[in-house]
This record gives structure tokens, sequence and C-alpha cells, in this order.
């Protein structure tokens, strides 16, 4: 991008100068920089401004590549964009309509105040052209203020992200500090380790401001300085700093104690997240049942109110307004089912959560579909597309079309994420176990390779074995002068957690890299990791049963909501129909035309699938993500089929 630096470069220094330090040391350079730099002539002025203080704190927590006189003016490039977008338009409608309907130009001039006192009234055009220009304006300034939102945003979201994150990292750096590691290189293996997220990155802003002004101390206040996350980070690395000073021991008491800090501050937000987990979860039962229970009233009402019934019409067509309010509940549901989704999603520990890569290629893809999930997303595009032509040649009505293509596209997809799953979690299991069998022979005075071939030779760890004979067989490799290489091990435990591909294997075996690679007492590092893998898998597992829960929650809602409607379906408008068909002294007791029961079976069918797939979204993103939402909503939505089609409702 245009007037990019490189992240974590030198933060603005302290004191007035910053706006000018800003713009003269960090310009937009390049050969394709033209509008950055004319934006930057037009409006860097305005970084000087007294209202834009916060927004130049906000940027400051933030990660962005470019200075903040260079995000301002594009701001303010933008915000003159919007207006001229909105004052346009408006000018040009405006006058349109005044020459359409001067009755109506007319009326709206004679309301004005002027005309009250003796004063010019001014033209049509003049009162558009102002009304334009004030609309203008006001998207102009909403632009501006969205701007320093965004800013806000980002630096919300970093935060976030060091809160999860920097617990993890002491924990590591507790760990290089019995080693022979100098400051600089201990936090240079945790900026360059990818989990730690913006843990690493704030490190790595240390390094970079550390390496420009010659001292780690003055990087680590600047950057304690700048931070989003004033409770946790800053003083994380001002404590460091202090304590770094006093001496290597002073160093290692002070992690070890904040390691464990940290940890329970984990707890705490744990348990608060499960608490806020067990309410939207009793909102979201109470949510997902309303609306069948609108549509069965609707019904209902129709009878007594024919005006519910009577046809409007639309720029899409007519229609009646008890079927805006069916389709709109419908639409209620879905977006409900996927904001449920995403919020319990984000109360997920950024640690329990998998990421599946597709390999590059079309036949690595093919062969790789039943055991990764997301090769399995693409290849199951074609068969679900398959379905949906069979479906639509069989004369299906639309919604089901939608609905069974989905479920057919859905159920294979969530299948195969479900089985990778369960072999993750049964290598996590047998993980656990490989750690405390290399431990063993490690206290025993063996060398970390040797140990790792008799573990892989005596012991059966069942779906790791493979993972942990690779392991065993790259770590054979030596020099034929210095016998292991550190680039080899390096390199063969990076493997191993590739092929493992579980955060579990990434968050630990990971430590032992860096911690043998700084000279730390190989029997320290994996007691240290022992505790630390057990630590994880002991709430990997507390997770997973407690969401287990939230599962049944689910589930038990999407199956009470297809019992209400079925038996609504099946006995209470069959109970209109017979009323249909009672002659009273008056005439009928119900007009036959007041209610169409293949309409309103279907209606609410349409209600009820919606439904299904929102709790199936919940319930399966609770469970173990997307994947299994995939799985749990298209379940859902082939039962809900099956069961109405089953008692003849559609």
């Amino acid at each position: 991008m245009t007037g990019e630096r490189p992240a974590g470069d030198d933060p603005e220094p302290d004191g007035g100068s910053v706006a000018a330090t800003s713009r003269t040391s960090a310009r937009p350079t390049g050969h394709d920089a033209t509008l950055d730099r004319v934006l930057y002539a037009l409006f860097a002025r305005h970084a000087d401004d007294a209202r834009h203080v916060r927004d130049r704190k906000r940027y400051r927590g933030t990660d962005l590549r470019l200075s903040f006189d260079v995000y301002l003016a594009r701001v303010y490039g933008l915000s003159w964009a919007v207006a001229f977008a909105v004052t346009v338009p408006t000018v040009v409608l405006g006058v349109v309509v005044a020459d359409a309907s001067p009755a109506v130009a007319s009326g709206v001039v004679d309301a004005l105040p002027v005309s009250r006192f003796d004063l010019p009234v001014p033209s049509t055009t003049a009162l558009v052209a102002a009304a334009g220009l004030a609309l203008g304006g006001l998207a102009k300034t909403a632009t501006v203020r969205l701007g320093g939102g965004y800013l806000r945003w980002l630096a919300n979201a970093r935060r976030n992200d060091i809160e999860r994150t920097l617990p993890g990292a002491v924990r590591y750096l507790h760990v290089l500090s019995s080693g022979s590691d100098g400051h600089r290189t201990m936090l240079r293996k945790v900026a360059a380790t990818d989990p730690y997220g913006e843990t690493a990155v704030s490190i790595r802003k240390v390094l970079n401001t550390a390496a420009l002004t010659g001292s780690l101390h003055e990087g680590l206040r600047r950057i304690a300085r700048d931070t989003p996350s004033r409770e946790l980070l800053a003083p994380f690395l001002l404590k460091f700093s202090e304590h770094a000073q006093q001496g290597e021991t002073e160093l290692a008491n002070y992690l070890r104690m904040e390691s464990r800090m940290l940890a329970h501050r984990q707890d705490r937000a744990r348990d608060r997240a499960a608490g806020l987990l067990e309410l939207l979860s009793e909102v979201f039962m109470v949510l997902l049942v309303l609306p069948t229970l609108l549509v069965i009233v609707l019904t209902v009402l129709a009878i007594i109110s024919p005006g519910l019934s009577r046809p409007f019409a639309t720029p899409l067509g007519t229609t009646t307004p008890r079927a805006v309010v069916v389709y709109a509940s419908a639409a209620f549901v879905l977006v409900l089912g996927v904001g449920a989704s995403i919020v319990v999603g984000g109360l997920r520990p950024p640690g329990q959560t998998v990421h599946y890569r597709r390999p590059p290629g079309l036949l690595p893809t093919l062969a790789s579909a039943t055991r990764n999930p997301a090769s399995a997303a693409v290849v199951a595009i074609l068969p679900a597309f398959v379905a949906v032509g069979a479906l639509v040649a069989a004369a299906y009505p639309p919604a089901d079309v939608a609905l069974l293509g989905y479920a057919a596209y859905a159920l294979p997809v969530g299948a195969v994420g479900v089985r990778r799953a369960r072999l993750d979690d049964a290598k996590d299991r047998e993980i656990k176990d490989f750690v405390h069998a290399v431990s063993g022979h490690v206290n025993l005075g063996r060398p970390f390779p040797r140990a790792v071939e008799l573990v892989a030779r005596d012991v059966d760890f069942g779906p790791l074995d493979p993972d942990v004979a690779d392991l065993a067989l790259n770590l054979s490799f030596t020099s034929p002068e210095t016998g292991l290489d550190e680039n080899v091990r390096t390199a063969a435990l990076e493997r191993f957690v590739d092929r493992v591909g579980t955060p579990l294997a990434e968050q630990t075996v990971g430590l032992v890299t860096g911690a043998l690679d700084a000279g730390s007492d190989a029997g320290t590092v994996f007691d240290t990791l022992q505790t630390e893998i057990g630590r994880l898998y002991h709430e990997k597992r507390a997770l997973r049963a407690n969401l287990l829960a939230y599962v049944a929650v689910g589930w038990t809602t999407a199956l009470l909501v297809v019992g209400i409607a079925v038996a609504v379906g099946i006995h209470v408008f069959d109970g209109f129909e017979q009323l249909a068909s009672v002659r009273g002294p008056g005439g009928h007791v119900i007009e036959g035309s007041a209610i169409d029961l293949a309409r309103e079976r279907y209606r609410l069918y349409v209600v009820t699938q919606a439904t299904m797939l929102a709790s199936g979204w919940f319930a399966g993103t609770a469970s173990r993500g997307r994947y299994e939402a995939l799985l749990h909503s298209g379940a859902l939505v082939a039962v809900c089929h099956a069961v109405f089609a089953g008692v003849g409702m559609i």
C-alpha cells in the first residue's frame, strides 16, 4: 500500500513535535504514491488539530503500516468524495422533483419561516442546493468520525488479542529465562512465534524501537506507552525492563510469578465467558421460539381480522401484511442464528480453534477431501449442484430446493469436519503421553533425539505413531563434525507440529524448540512442558464438556419448534378447516377464503426450517466450530423436512 512502512516501525517521539516529525519522516514514497502525495499535501495539516488528539492516541495502539498523517489525509479525502457523492445526487433529484411537482415545491417554500416575515423568499433551486450542501456536510463529518471509530475498533481488537495471547508468551519467556540467551534473543523468539498473535507483534515493535534507539529498555518503555493493553501488556513490559536490570534470577522469578497470575486471570475470564454464554443460550431459546408462535398467532388473527390478508402492491409484486411478517420472521431467525454463532465463536479461546488449510492443486485437494474439511468444502460443491438440479427436475418448491441443496452440501462437509476433529482429539490425547514419555528419558540423562527414538520404538501412540516415527527419523540426521545440528532439530520439531496440526501441539511442542536452542536445561524444559501440556489439555476437555450443554440447547430448541409446528399444523389448522365447513344461521362460521391451509402450512414450514438453520449453526459452533455447524444445521434441516413430509404437511 502506498506510504506503508514495516510493521513495528519507530513510534512517534514524545512532546509537541509529534506531528512535524511524522510529516517529515513518514511521507508516502514510491512510484504509486501520486494520490497519497496529493491527499497529504491537501489534508495533512489536520493532523495538528486538537480534535484529532484522541485519534492519534488510538492510532498508536493499532498496527497500521502507514503514518497517522497519511491515514488522516486518506480519511479526509474520502470524506470529500462522500460529500460530493451525496450532494450532487441530492441537488439533481430535488430539482427534478421540484420541476415535476410544482405544487409540492410551492408548499415546501410556503412552510418556511421566512414566508411569515417580510423577507425575500428563496427560490426552489436555492433551497434544494442548501439542502444538498447540508446533507453533504453531514456525510463528510460522519465519514471523518467513522475514520476515528475505525482506529478505536482496531485498537480494541488488538487489546483483546493481546490479553488472550500474553499468558502463553510469558510462560514461554519463563522457560527461555533458564537458558543462556540475552534479553533481546528471548524477546526475538517470542516475536517469531505466530500463535502469540498481537503480543508477538508488540514484541517486534519493542525490538525495532530498541534497534533504532540503541536501548532495549527505551523500546520497552515506548511500546508500553503506546500499547492498547494498558492493564496487562503495558505493566508487564515496564516490569520486565525493571527486573531485567536487576539480574537474571530476579527476571526468572518475576516471569514465574507473572505467568501464574496471568493463568489465574485467564481462569476468571473463562468463568465470565461461561456465564455470558449461559445467558446467551437462554435468550437464544426464547427468541427462536417466538417467530413460530407469531406465525401461529397471525394465522388465527387472519380469521378474525381479514385485513391482514388484504393484498397490497410492492415494487416486487403483490403480497399481504401477513406474508411480510412471516418471511420477515424467517429472516430475523436466520440473522439471529448468524449473530449467536459469531458470539459463541468469539467466546471460544483462540488456542481451542483449528484452522484447516486446503492443499494447493486439484489432485491434492481431491485426495485429502475425506480427511481435510477445507478440501471437502470445495469438492462437495459439485455433488450439491447435482442434488439441486435433481430437485428442480422433480418440481420441488424453491424453498425446498434451497434447503435440501444446502443439506446435500453441509452434511458431507460437516461429517469430514467431525471425523477430522475426532482424529485431532485422539492426537492431543496421545501427545500428552508422548511428552511424558520423552520427559522420563530426558530426565535420565539421555539426549533428546535418543529419547524420541526410544519412545517411538517402544510405545504405541495410536494415530500419533506416524508423526512420532517421522520426528525420530528427522532427528536422526546429524552433522559429522558437531553431531546434532540445531537447525535439524528445529526443522524436525516444526515438521512434527505441522503434521500433527492441532493448536495443542503448536502451543506446547513449539515451546521446546526455542528453549533448547537457548541452551536451557532439557530436564527443566520438559518438566515445564509436562505442566503446560497437562494444563492446556485439561482446559480443552473442560471447555468441550461445558459447550456440549449448549449443543443440547440448540437441538432441544429446534426439536421443540418442530413439535409445536407439527401439532399446530395437524390439529389447529384442521380444526379451522372443519369450522369453515360448518354453516350457522348467519352463514359459514369461517369463510373458506379466510384461510388457505396449504399456504399456511408451507409458511409455517419455512419459518421452522429457518429455526433449524439457526439452531444448527449455534449448536455446531458451540461444539467445535464452523464445520460442525454445517453438520448440525444440515441434519436439522433434513429432520424437519422428513417430519413435515411424513405427516403430510408439505
